[in-house]
């Protein structure tokens, strides 16, 4: 396979009509699995034993006759020859020029293997989503992490440049150190999750400065948590900082598929350069209609070294009932991704999704940022407590806070729990991926 400039980096096709898009997404699609048949050992023997050859695959339905894959695949599949990628890999290692791995949050990392080729394509997605949200080369953009092998803030650092912006790499400094040098050098725009965007701004007042008006960033793109997506949570970081932002998903296997515009109206799927499918969690039958929940499989049509066919991300989402003004043809989600299949579990045989802790949590302003869920067993019996920070001004009101978080989180979940108050600061805090929910029930 080679790459036609004309096909892959026409700005035309987020706004090609539907047909034509899936014409191209299909054409792709046929590409890759007869790429990775011919070139990959593993995916050679996937396929094979399910019966499938490239010519089998004609149609959409087709597609679907595809075995997924998932992380714990990949993790079986590393460490073997060529090392350390195993047989998915579909090049010589010598063509293999980036490495990067997951961040192991949801256990061992995964290695990801990148050509030049690769890596240029995962770029110009992530260009999309930047210029979407207005990124122009008049922006200043500071990125407040040290890159080190995770992938998210490399492809944003080389897509901003890319777009001609003036790029800032925050690197070794601590927060206190990055927010004085976006001061000191009136950075636009930055890129972080939505915990440190938060966190970013408690130092900043603890600093005596104001974002808002002592710091110059308009432009805020967060990704690696759902928060983005999250109104409540999206309000607090817009209100702290002054700024609008939009949220941005991805993943290192797949590549940075899906972001907001300006207009926020809900997730675009780039889908010029994933196939996006949404399958019922129970069943797996395809959903195309809006607005009911399923579980997210994607494909990256452009990946060479390392393909991923049908990856099931363990997210879920649902097709947004409308078009987004902006005029680009890319479908829509509504409210983004609005949990994962391996968070929502049931607790007293109620099904949880922690994004609703979130938030009711994000909504009341007497509370910080910071919260953790944590489930038990006491004998038989599920218990859940919600940890939360107050504010020290509203020391006064923890009753009627109690009362109110207690009536909401029924309301919204079903389901009763323990509420601890605690002082404000007192919560674990992170720069990167946090998570909140804790399962500690036997199983």
């Amino acid at each position: 396979m080679r790459m036609n400039r004309e096909e892959y980096w026409n700005p035309i096709l987020e706004t090609l009509p539907r047909e034509k898009l899936q014409q191209l997404q299909l054409k792709k699609f046929r590409e890759i699995f007869r790429w990775a048949y011919e070139h990959s050992k593993f995916y050679h023997k996937l396929y094979s034993d399910a019966g499938l050859k490239p010519g089998d695959i004609r149609s959409f339905e087709d597609i679907r006759k595809v075995p997924k894959i998932e992380k714990s695949m990949m993790r079986g599949i590393q460490g073997k020859e060529p090392y350390p990628y195993g047989d998915i890999l579909c090049v010589p290692l010598r063509e293999v020029t980036a490495y990067r791995q997951t961040s192991g949050t949801t256990g061992q990392p995964v290695y990801q293997a990148d050509t030049w080729q690769d890596w240029e394509l995962g770029t110009e997605s992530y260009c999309y989503a930047l210029y979407a949200q207005g990124y122009r080369d008049t922006d200043r953009f500071f990125l407040p992490f040290g890159y080190n092998i995770f992938v998210a803030f490399w492809a944003a650092h080389y897509a901003a440049e890319k777009l001609g912006c003036e790029v800032i790499p925050g690197g070794v400094l601590n927060t206190e150190a990055r927010i004085l040098k976006m001061q000191e050098l009136r950075a636009t725009a930055m890129a972080a999750t939505p915990t440190y965007v938060l966190g970013m701004a408690e130092t900043a007042r603890k600093m005596g400065i104001d974002p808002p008006k002592d710091l110059y960033i308009r432009k805020i793109t967060v990704a690696g948590e759902p928060g983005g997506s999250v109104p409540a949570t999206r309000k607090r970081m817009e209100d702290a900082w002054g700024a609008k932002v939009y949220d941005q998903v991805g993943s290192t296997e797949i590549g940075h598929w899906g972001w907001e515009c300006r207009y926020q109206s809900g997730l675009h799927v780039n889908e010029a350069f994933f196939l996006f499918e949404l399958e019922d969690i129970e069943t797996g039958a395809p959903i195309t209609e809006p607005g009911k929940r399923g579980k997210v499989v994607v494909t990256s049509l452009n990946r060479m070294a390392q393909p991923c066919i049908r990856f099931d991300v363990k997210d879920t989402a649902r097709w947004s009932e409308k078009a987004c003004e902006c005029g680009r043809s890319f479908r829509l989600l509504d409210g983004g991704l609005i949990g994962r299949t391996d968070d929502i579990t049931k607790v007293k045989g109620v099904l949880l999704a922690p994004m609703t802790i979130e938030e009711v949590v994000r909504s009341l302003p007497q509370l910080g940022n910071e919260y953790q869920v944590v489930v038990t067993k006491k004998g038989d019996i599920d218990d859940i407590t919600l940890k939360v920070e107050l504010l020290p001004e509203f020391n006064d009101q923890i009753d009627a806070l109690k009362g109110k978080l207690e009536d909401q989180l029924r309301l919204k979940t079903n389901l009763g729990y323990n509420i601890e108050f605690h002082d404000y600061g007192t919560l674990p805090r992170s720069e990167a991926k946090t998570r909140r929910f804790q399962d500690r029930r036997p199983h």
